[in-house]
């Protein structure tokens, strides 16, 4: 029995960056022999176990052999017989079948350090067509390793755009493209994921409303970019600059939808464009099954970032219901992250990256004083609910006009 530490952990330490964690594959061995030395077995499709002391994953070498369409297509054949090299060969990009010995000598056939030096994502052999799901892969580790100089070799992106001609992609599940894209929204650079996709012809596949974007012109005036596409990028990068957090960045990215349905005859407006991108982000989180959390930030930040925008301009009963309708006291985090996804619409411009957004202090100022009001126990005692809830309005209201008056350093 010979064991290597494989994939992204030897990856990962030849590129100098933090090992999450460790995978091992195992040679010449038998499923037997390892639950005879306490392993425990959690793989559900091929033999995959939990290592008794450091409860890392060893798996079984193995082969897989593509017998029917889309990414379960796939009979798994592993045992003693199969080699390392046989074992690294079924694997999607070269930098990702690297192996290591336990005396630290690298095993690797393919030209995966080859490939790193040169900041190259290049598959490992002709099977890579086999497995639509290694199209969202590679366009995830370009995202992750964009920061890094890699791109994606121009014989991978041709076999990408064969898969995608042939309708492999379409074959894909709700569940990993929504899987792979969520991994993808937590790069810092996730902005290459779309791209990638775009760039293979995948984009129209998987996300057809963000798809549509690109070439749809917007007012020069306030979108020096005028491309709409361009533009949904350059919010998905600024959100990742504002904000860690993947719902945010998920927000930013579908927000301006809409604008890819507008009839060509109203360009560069966009009138309406807020309403259609709610219905379009509806469809859209039904199909992947995006969780509630990023559908209903997304839907508040499609609705309503042209009111945080104009906030300085709206009267204070406005604001007030902007907020009631956000649900911004019952939930100022969703608030605060709604306007993390705001800034982001606005610094996502041409030449505007930098540009200072007063707009989410005043509104988190304007939030927490109207939250401040509440309604006394002379008010309960003297009035009706319907009573109370008009003169807290009022009162909430006046509260936001007050702080109009003052200069926003500090509110």
């Amino acid at each position: 029995m010979q064991v290597y530490l494989v994939g992204g952990a030897v990856r990962d330490a030849l590129l100098g960056l933090p090992v999450k964690e460790r995978d091992w594959v195992v040679v010449g061995s038998t499923r037997e022999e390892l639950l005879r030395l306490n392993y425990r077995e959690v793989g559900r499709d091929f033999p995959v176990f939990l290592h008794p002391g450091t409860q890392e994953e060893y798996a079984l070498a193995r082969l897989e052999r593509k017998v029917a369409p889309g990414y379960r297509g796939f009979t798994v054949e592993f045992g003693p017989g199969v080699t390392l090299e046989e074992d690294l060969g079924r694997r999607d990009l070269t930098i990702n079948a690297i192996a290591q010995s336990p005396d630290g000598a690298l095993i690797d056939p393919y030209g995966g350090k080859r490939d790193l030096d040169a900041r190259l994502l290049r598959h490992v052999s002709e099977a890579f067509v086999e497995d639509p799901v290694r199209v969202l892969r590679v366009a995830r580790f370009a995202a992750r390793l964009a920061p890094l100089g890699f791109k994606v070799a121009p014989e991978t992106l041709a076999l990408m755009r064969s898969m995608v001609e042939r309708q492999e992609v379409a074959a894909l599940v709700a569940e990993r493209v929504w899987q792979e894209s969520e991994k993808a929204l937590r790069e810092s650079t996730a902005s290459e994921f779309f791209r990638v996709l775009r760039v293979c012809g995948a984009l129209k596949s998987i996300y057809p409303e963000i798809d549509a974007l690109f070439g749809v012109p917007q007012p020069a005036q306030w979108h020096p970019e005028i491309d709409t596409g361009l533009h949904t990028l350059m919010v998905l990068d600024q959100a990742a600059l504002l904000s860690a957090d993947t719902t945010v960045r998920f927000a930013a990215l579908v927000h301006d939808l809409g604008k890819g349905s507008t009839p060509r005859a109203e360009w560069p407006g966009h009138r309406g464009h807020e309403e259609r991108s709610v219905a379009l982000i509806e469809a859209l989180a039904e199909r992947l099954r995006i969780p509630n959390d990023y559908r209903e930030l997304a839907l508040i930040v499609a609705r309503y970032h042209g009111v945080v925008h104009r906030a300085f301009e709206l009267r204070a009963n406005t604001i007030l219901e902007f907020m009631e309708r956000a649900d911004a006291f019952r939930r100022p985090e969703r608030f605060a992250q709604a306007l993390l996804a705001c800034e982001a619409d606005s610094r996502g411009r041409t030449g505007l990256e930098t540009r200072p957004y007063p707009q989410r202090e005043y509104l988190h100022a304007a939030r927490d004083a109207a939250a401040a009001i509440k309604p006394t126990a002379e008010d309960i005692a003297a009035h009706s609910g319907t009573k109370i809830a008009e003169q807290l309005r009022q009162r909430r209201s006046r509260a936001i006009a007050d702080l109009r008056q003052q200069p926003l350093a500090d509110t």
